[in-house]
């Protein structure tokens, strides 16, 4: 591998040591309690772009996290880094997405705020589905033990958005392959519902990336294993990496924000509000592993119950509460 890479005997550890295994390396250990966590397997019905969709083509949370870990090994590959731990990062990015995709993350925002405003003071002052996901392996998973994953896997998970980079080079590219992935998978869902054109996208975007969705992917990946070689960087090169910025805004503009792909945001955010105080007002509703003797801690075993939810689950719940049943006689 390369000098660069984060090599699995030089891991910083986990917060309570295990034996190794014999037959896989720490980070390999992390991909499969990834994969096997309860949170992982929910991300089939969570929603990326579309609420709830209907199609079987549409994206969702775990189609997206998929094409991650795709795009992350191949430029971890062709970089001679670690690929296992690219792979176990990209696996767990996602897990703290709560249903309805980014709405749902601005919704229990907001809450949090009101609720800071009322005198909960031990409420953060804001959500965010990177660190809700380091709250999943740490905290909620397997029982409330959590996964204890490696502190690389979980430097990357936190800090594969926001302002922060990962600490290893596997992180950091995690961190571009998930916006390679999401912008262009999201192009390929808006061009099947509808809501855009191809021939929409800026001129420039396509001279330089390409007008299909494998053939952007490819030249996106190519360009930055290309730029990144023997720079003890992972980027791409700056006018690409303009133009894949230049991309992101206009999917803001035409599908993220105004589209028709939006249209049901304040239903979501009110499902997401209706029932996270009914179970602040109702707390016995809440399954056992998620109520607490500790007034304090209610808010946050409420966020954690309603981030874990799918989209569907969601629905049902707040139908099962909030929408009146015909009597049956």
């Amino acid at each position: 591998m390369a000098k660069n890479a984060q090599f699995s005997v030089n891991t910083k550890g986990r917060q309570a040591p295990i034996k190794p295994c014999p037959l896989r390396t720490c980070y390999q250990r992390d991909r499969d309690r990834i994969i096997h966590s309860k949170a992982f397997r929910r991300l089939i019905n969570k929603t990326q772009v579309f609420l709830a969709p209907e199609g079987d083509h549409y994206r969702t949370r775990l189609t997206h996290t998929l094409e991650v870990s795709q795009i992350s090994r191949t430029i971890a590959r062709a970089l001679r880094l670690n690929e296992d731990l690219a792979e176990a990062i990209a696996l767990g990015h996602d897990l703290g997405h709560t249903p309805f995709g980014h709405i749902g993350e601005s919704a229990i925002g907001e809450i949090f705020k009101i609720l800071k405003a009322r005198g909960y003071r031990e409420v953060p002052d804001h959500f965010e589905h990177n660190e809700q996901s380091l709250r999943v392996i740490d905290v909620i998973e397997y029982n409330g033990k959590g996964l204890n994953l490696t502190w690389e896997v979980r430097d990357g998970i936190l800090n594969h958005t926001g302002d922060t980079d990962p600490e290893t080079f596997e992180g950091k590219i995690v961190k571009i392959a998930d916006r390679i992935a999401y912008i262009n998978h999201d192009i390929d869902d808006a061009v099947r519902a509808g809501i855009l054109d191809i021939q929409e996208i800026p001129g420039r975007i396509i001279d330089l990336f390409g007008k299909h969705q494998g053939l952007r992917i490819n030249n996106m990946v190519s360009d930055l294993v290309e730029y990144s070689k023997d720079k003890g960087i992972i980027s791409m090169s700056p006018e690409r990496m303009e133009a894949m910025h230049e991309l992101r805004r206009f999917m803001f503009d035409r599908v993220y924000l105004g589209s028709a792909a939006k249209s049901e945001n304040d239903k979501a955010k009110n499902v997401i509000s209706s029932l996270f105080f009914l179970y602040l007002e109702s707390p016995d509703l809440l399954p056992a592993e998620f109520q607490t003797s500790q007034a304090n801690e209610l808010p946050i075993k409420v966020c954690d119950y309603i981030a874990g939810m799918t989209d569907r689950y969601a629905i049902k719940t707040f139908e099962e509460y909030f929408v009146p049943k015909a009597w049956m006689v």
